[in-house]
């Protein structure tokens, strides 16, 4: 049920527009550090699409803050192996089990759970998002930011010190502040589906196939499904079971049994690869896909929003505290834009080598994967990018 309230001539420190993972961990943080945000969201309620699906070990560190990461991580399914293959052939094999953290897996928990998990830190915290409310405008004046917001109560005016976007790639925070969003869009959809399937493969490990068709994904998810994910140059809006088993049959194993039973949920998205040319500008501050969007190869898209939230948090937080001067608030970007930049960079290249179609091509990213396999020192590398423990930095305050 909407959550509305009345905000005429209300002031905040901080407004979140968006209450999807990002806005709940940023809402959470500032709870618990003393600082009562507004967190408002044109939904009538919380999403229940599943979307991401893989919560990686730095983002639990991270999130221990909040106090729910161990929480995630009963809820979620451990995996320690992720692999790239050439259809049937391994070309390299990853293992987290063995990497310098207490979250050494792969955990794959789908986001409408995340989310649930998030909510529930975030009432523990005396916080609750105000659902069904629309913001129609953000002017910035001389004492901070007039919003103007729209819910089954009518128009109503809110007034922030600081308005932070956490309304994804479309981000009206974004355009209202004059930001711009660099980069492009891939050619490709993404189709994503959670399927119950007969799986001849095992469920200890997520499996990246590529193929001369395009590229599939199958990771187990908890309750015995698996998520599948795949490049398609014309996907269909919502795929059905036979456009998931036509994928399988095409790009994945040819040995084994690959057979969809049921599909739970499933869309297409046409994704970009960007980045905003800054984080923030005056009152503004931008996060998660508001800030950047880029392939789901590598499942690094939720994680990066929720780590820039933490950040942001924390720095917020001691700004509105008084215990630094508003210049602190450049940390944010200092931080979090070059993370986000890697990121691009590894989604990129994944996405890059899934996709060739020349086959000299293939041949040498398959010679070149393969090398990495066997060199203890660059599979461990691709281990750290992977699971967000290479970017420790950008998300520590000194």
């Amino acid at each position: 049920m909407a959550n509305n309230f009345s905000v005429n001539g209300k002031s905040t420190d901080v407004l979140i527009v968006g209450a999807g993972p990002t806005g709940l961990a940023l809402a959470t943080i500032l709870m618990r550090s003393g600082v009562t945000p507004v967190i408002v969201d044109k939904l009538a309620t919380g999403q229940n699409t599943s979307r991401a699906a893989v919560i990686h070990s730095h983002t639990l560190e991270v999130l221990e803050q909040l106090g729910v990461s161990e929480r995630l991580a009963n809820q979620g399914l451990k995996l320690a192996k992720f692999s790239i293959r050439d259809r049937d052939r391994v070309l390299v094999r990853l293992r987290f089990d063995k990497l310098p953290t207490a979250y050494n897996c792969l955990l794959m928990l789908t986001q409408d759970k995340t989310e649930k998990i998030l909510a529930s830190g975030l009432a523990e915290a005396k916080g609750a998002v105000r659902w069904g409310c629309t913001v129609e405008s953000l002017i910035e004046t001389a004492e901070g930011v007039q919003a103007t917001i729209v819910s089954s109560e009518g128009k109503q005016t809110i007034h922030a010190r600081y308005v932070i976007g956490a309304d994804g790639m479309h981000s009206l925070v974004r355009q209202t502040a004059g930001i711009g969003f660099t980069g492009d869009t891939y050619e490709e959809s993404f189709v994503l589906a959670d399927v119950d399937m007969n799986w001849d493969h095992g469920r200890e490990e997520v499996m990246l196939f590529f193929s001369p068709a395009g590229l599939v994904v199958v990771a187990p998810l908890p309750g015995g499904r698996y998520r599948i994910v795949a490049t398609l140059d014309d996907a269909p809006q919502e795929p059905g079971l036979a456009d998931i088993q036509a994928l399988l049959d095409e790009r994945g194993p040819t040995h084994g049994t690959a057979k969809v039973l049921h599909v739970h949920w499933s869309s297409r998205f046409r994704l970009h690869h960007r980045v905003a040319d800054q984080y923030r500008r005056g009152r503004f501050l931008l996060m998660g896909d508001a800030a950047h969007v880029h392939s789901p190869a590598g499942g690094q898209g939720m994680n990066t929003g929720l780590v820039d939230a933490c950040v942001l948090g924390r720095i917020l937080s001691e700004v509105i505290s008084k215990r630094k001067d508003e210049s602190h608030l450049d940390k944010y970007e200092t931080l979090r834009r070059p993370a986000a930049k890697q990121v691009l960079q590894l989604t990129g290249r994944l996405t890059e080598m899934a996709t060739m179609k020349s086959a000299p091509k293939r041949f040498i990213r398959n010679i070149v994967l393969r090398m990495i396999g066997l060199s203890p020192i660059f599979r461990r590398r691709l281990e750290k990018n992977l699971s967000g423990l290479s970017r420790r930095a950008a998300a520590e305050l000194h």
